[in-house]
Formats: C-alpha cells, sequence, structure tokens
C-alpha cells in the first residue's frame, strides 16, 4: 500500500488534499548526486542499461526534492534500438542512429519489440519498486510513436524534422507501416513495465509541435490513442504532447486519464477542453531562473488556476540542466504548502 497515493489519486479524477507534484527530468544534471552516479558508467547508453545505476538515481529526486512520485530514469529510445535501429548519445549534441529508415526494407527487417527486449528497463523498475518500500507511486513511459518514428528517420534531433516529415509526404502507406511496428512495440513494453512495478504511465511527444494538426492526428494521436487503449485500463495514462496546444479537445477524447501541458498552453483553457480530463503542468522551466519572490507568486497563480482536483502539478517541459536545485526544491515545496 502506497504511503503517499496522491499522483495516483489526481490521475484518477479523485479528492486530494493538496495537487501532487513531480518534475519531468527530476534525475538528471541538476542534481550532484546523479552527476556522481553517472561517472561510474562509461557512456550514457551503458548508463542507461544498468539496473542499478538507473534505480539509484530515479530515487535521488525522491529524497532530495520530496517530490510526490518518481520515474524510472531511462530514454525514450531504447524501443528503437529494441527494435534493431540501436542510438548513441553525443555528449552536449545529443541522439544519433549510425543507421536510419530509408525503405520498406528497413522497415520490414525491425522487429516489434516485446519487454523481454528491454530486459534491463523492467529490472530498473522492479529494483527501483523494491527500493522505493511503497513512499510513492512509480512511472514508467515511452516515446510516442510520432516522436521516435522522427528520430528513426533523421537520424538525430532537429530543428524542423525535414527529413522524417518528408517521408510522412511522400510514403505515407510506409510511414503507417513503420508507425504501427512501434506502437506494438510500446504497447508491450509498457505492458511490461506495469508488471514491474510502475503504477503509473507517460508518453512524450516530444516532436508533436512540428506536424501540422492534421498531420498531428494522423501521424500521431491515432497511434497514441492505441497505445492509450491498451494501457488505461490495467494503468493510469498521461499524454504529454509538446507545442500541440491545439490538440487538446482531441487528446481528451482518447481513453488517457491525464494531459500534460507545456506552458504556451492557459490553464482555464485547457479545463474548457479536457472533458474532465486529469491536467498536469504547465510552469515554464525558466521560472526556476528567477529569485525565490517570483517563483513562489507565479507557482501560486498557477495553483490558483488550475484547482486542486483533477491537477498534477509539474512543470512544462523538462528541467534544464543548469537550473539550481534549491530553486527546483524550493518550487516543490511551495507546491506542497498551498494553503487551498
Amino acid at each position: 500500500m502506497l504511503k503517499n497515493n496522491l499522483l495516483l489519486r489526481a490521475a484518477k479524477g479523485e479528492e486530494v488534499e493538496r495537487a501532487p507534484v513531480w518534475l519531468m527530468r527530476q534525475a538528471g544534471r541538476i542534481l550532484p548526486e546523479y552527476r556522481a552516479t553517472r561517472a561510474k558508467a562509461k557512456n550514457f547508453v551503458e548508463f542507461v542499461k544498468n539496473p542499478e545505476l538507473a534505480a539509484e538515481v530515479t530515487i535521488q529526486p525522491v529524497d532530495i526534492l520530496g517530490v510526490d512520485a518518481a520515474i524510472i530514469f531511462s530514454d525514450i529510445l531504447v524501443i528503437p534500438e529494441a527494435m534493431g535501429l540501436p542510438y548513441e548519445m553525443i555528449e552536449a549534441k545529443g541522439p544519433r542512429f549510425p543507421n536510419t529508415i530509408h525503405t520498406k526494407a528497413d522497415i520490414d527487417k525491425l522487429k516489434i519489440a516485446d519487454a523481454g527486449d528491454l530486459d534491463y528497463v523492467m529490472k530498473a523498475l522492479s529494483l527501483t519498486k523494491k527500493n522505493l518500500n511503497n513512499r510513492v507511486p512509480l512511472i514508467g513511459f515511452c516515446g510516442a510513436p510520432w516522436t521516435l518514428f522522427a528520430y528513426m528517420i533523421e537520424g538525430s534531433g532537429s530543428k524542423t524534422f525535414s527529413k522524417a516529415k518528408q517521408f510522412l509526404y511522400t510514403h505515407p502507406d510506409l510511414s503507417h507501416q513503420l508507425l504501427e511496428k512501434i506502437t506494438q512495440s510500446s504497447i508491450n513494453y509498457l505492458k511490461g513495465q506495469v508488471i514491474a512495478g510502475a503504477n503509473l504511465l507517460q508518453i512524450f511527444d516530444s516532436w508533436a509541435g512540428v506536424l501540422s494538426e492534421k498531420m498531428y492526428y494522423e501521424f500521431s494521436l491515432k497511434y497514441i490513442s492505441k497505445i492509450c487503449d491498451a494501457l488505461s485500463p490495467i494503468a493510469p495514462v498521461t499524454v504529454f504532447a509538446k507545442d500541440a496546444h491545439y490538440a487538446v479537445k482531441k487528446i481528451a477524447e482518447t481513453s488517457c486519464n491525464s494531459i500534460g501541458l507545456d506552458w504556451t498552453i492557459d490553464p482555464t483553457k485547457a479545463r474548457q477542453e479536457a472533458g474532465g480530463k486529469t491536467l498536469q503542468g504547465n510552469a515554464d522551466p525558466c521560472l526556476l531562473y528567477a529569485d525565490e519572490k517570483t517563483i513562489i507568486s507565479e507557482t501560486h497563480s498557477m495553483l490558483k488556476a488550475f484547482g486542486k482536483n483533477r491537477y498534477i502539478c509539474n512543470l512544462g517541459h523538462g528541467l534544464y540542466p543548469d537550473i539550481d536545485k534549491e530553486k527546483a526544491k524550493l518550487f516543490v515545496d511551495v507546491v506542497k504548502e498551498y494553503k487551498w
């Protein structure tokens, strides 16, 4: 039995004493403790594949920042790798795929991954669950099929993802084939995460914003909806579609439980469009560069705008590496101490 089940209750729309709070990228470079643990691995991919180290950094923010949930330390790109497309993480540059998808033959070569192909993540989840000792819920996650597709075609991060979008326009049928394979792999992966101990799940659509509204519904939300249908009966699911502010109403029509919001979306407008679903977000991470007085007043304004129920407090994107951990802790404390 969870000692702190605020996040689960909020995700399910149940009454809460206060809004739960956690931070995207909370297990990361803002923490000196994370950097010390990270130094034990040769590179990032090796780090992700070490269950003991992954479990250690997953729990650090619970101890240090006092957040209401842990999110398993991993990477969205483990799915393409499990399907047969390995990735590298280049320091200060980001992910790179030595090989990318160009043809139908490339897609045919990819397998539909199952949870066993990502055994190191399952071990990290089980170990984290054990070491958390029911203090807070454990969040599992995956990347949205479109976001993974974008990396698999483009080969790295991009401002425009023009190669990936070109593929959508010039090879729509092949695009759907690849997206379906990624979707089935993601469903298998997330089901495995729940069995291994994840209490909630989040789908990160990091590159939602590079697609037009019409393209987003056809090539992204359609597949996210399939994942929600498969997983929401066994664990609450949050969909976070960065920069897809036009899509809140359509996301609410899926079987997800919660909708993650970036900082470009007005809370009142989001409430009107969310169809009664729980909302998560949406402070600008750059707020945490401000002075303490500003952080407190802006956080109070956000909490007041969203209200206590059907709300999970978070940032509108992940923590940036140079944010002061004391500012992040202040944000968490302000949420926890807010008088409703």
